[in-house]
């Protein structure tokens, strides 16, 4: 049911023969699913080479060109979905629901921005001097390096990968060697489709030798990168002496305001499903829950409900309704952040501790009564406990929810129009929800503010991302 694994260079697979490599584990039952061969230096190189040949031809291809054949990768991906799907539920963990959905959103993001290429505008500036013509260029930036993370192994390399090669690209991606088959998939689909030699390659390995190794090279002019916030600087750091352009989408700790106008029950169903979404395991996932006095009782007890309902086990089952974390680190992360809630007052309402002793399973968890300076309301859990904090007054919970470094997502629910806008206005985030947790679509731009990153994915801002403007006066 799992997929051959190996690299993808100059339009060729290559196999782990005589390289170095580790093992795929399935997180449900922590056995192994194949051996990922990592790419040497030379394997790197070679993948330099092979995009700067791609980039040639890509760039010369018309944007309409272009287009289809990303569109017929995104069909392609469309008709493998069931397999896909099985492939990613297998070395993430989430349901296979959700792994489908989220095969199907990167086909969306694929085929959407091979359409935005067409439209990827100049413009001719009026001049001042007679006899002259002012014009405004957009071209590819060129060769395009990216890194991205295991909890979304669909959708995270596909804003990527359409961005750039929407924009005329070529691109060598380092997917994240704990869920690689997706990205193989995916670089499958593209292969099949017609995509020349060399436009996007796909390589696995240590990730900071990777990393330090491809941002030193001076060919490539832009790198994305999608992980936490420690890395990301580091990252940005060894962009700054090659002068790359950069697009940094790092963590985040969403606050969700819910306030005493809306139905507590109603609004705390949406919540649950939008917490144990993957396990928690989501960058936009909502973390801190403040909720106005009069309606605090009840939204807790319904969250808890919730919580207690959820049905954990292998996402191939399809009574499941949370999987396992993706992998043994974040079980000890989440018995962390456990801990120093109950040594700093904090209720358990429910869940508290691993599930089972074979998979990565922890249970889904509800804290209460816990201060805003606890581990769990200053760092992002990326996992299933959600603390429920009660709050009095608008001002209050504006100063609170914007208290942290951090300014990825947000999300705010309110009947009341005066109220919803002015909570839109107040909240510090590059995207928020109000009455809604549907933020991140294909034609929407996704990006965050303060630490949590810089740039865009999505949406004309994502392609803008991959381009440079050139102007032109012509006498």
């Amino acid at each position: 049911m799992y997929t051959e694994l190996g690299l993808f260079i100059g339009g060729k697979w290559t196999n782990g023969a005589n390289r170095k490599s580790e093992p795929v584990i399935n997180p449900a039952n922590e056995k192994p699913l194949a051996d990922l061969p990592h790419a040497s230096k030379g394997d790197l190189d070679e993948a330099v080479e092979a995009a700067k040949k791609g980039f040639e031809v890509w760039r010369k291809t018309s944007a309409w060109d272009r287009g289809r054949v990303m569109r017929k990768a995104a069909d392609l991906m469309r008709e493998r979905v069931d397999a896909i799907g099985k492939i990613l539920t297998q070395e993430q963990g989430k349901t296979l629901a959700e792994a489908k959905g989220e095969v199907l959103a990167a086909a969306d993001v694929i085929e959407w921005m091979g359409e935005e290429g067409k439209r990827a505008y100049g413009r001719i500036i009026p001049s001042r001097l007679p006899g002259t013509r002012q014009m405004v260029m957009q071209e590819p930036v060129g060769i395009c390096a990216a890194f991205t993370p295991w909890n979304f192994p669909a959708i995270t390399p596909a804003r990527k990968i359409a961005g750039a090669l929407g924009a005329g690209c070529s691109l060598i991606l380092k997917a994240s060697e704990e869920t690689p088959g997706t990205a193989v998939e995916m670089a499958r689909a593209f292969a099949d489709a017609g995509l020349p030699a060399g436009v996007l390659n796909l390589v696995f390995g240590i990730p900071g030798e990777i990393s330090e190794h491809l941002i030193a090279k001076p060919e490539i002019r832009k790198i994305s990168f999608t992980g936490s916030i420690p890395v990301g600087k580091h990252l940005v750091k060894l962009a700054a002496d090659t002068m790359k352009r950069v697009t940094m989408e790092l963590g985040g700790h969403s606050p969700v305001i819910v306030f005493d106008d809306v139905d507590p029950e109603k609004t705390a169903d949406a919540a649950a499903a939008g917490k144990y979404r993957n396990a928690g395991q989501v960058c936009v996932s909502p973390t801190r829950f403040y909720v106005q006095e009069n309606s605090y009782n009840k939204f807790a007890a319904r969250f808890t409900e919730k919580a207690k309902g959820l049905k954990l086990g292998d996402g191939l089952d399809k009574d499941t309704r949370m999987g396992p974390l993706a992998n043994a680190r974040r079980l000890d992360a989440m018995n962390a952040i456990v801990a120093d809630c109950q040594s700093r007052g904090g209720k358990l309402a429910t869940g508290g501790k691993r599930h089972g002793n074979q998979g990565y399973f922890f249970e889904p968890t509800v804290v209460t009564d816990l201060p805003d300076d606890s581990k769990i309301m200053t760092q992002e859990p990326f996992g299933p406990v959600a603390p429920i904090i009660p709050f009095k007054t608008f001002d209050e919970v504006v100063a609170r929810a914007n208290s942290l470094p951090f300014g990825l997502a947000a999300y705010a629910f309110t009947n009341n129009a005066k109220q919803a806008a002015a909570i839109g206005d107040a909240l510090e985030a590059g995207m928020v929800g109000v009455n809604t947790y549907a933020i991140s679509m294909a034609e929407t731009p996704f990006g965050g503010i303060k630490e949590s990153g810089y740039g865009h994915e999505g949406s004309i801002e994502g392609l803008e991302a991959y381009m440079t403007k050139k102007y032109i006066a012509q006498a």
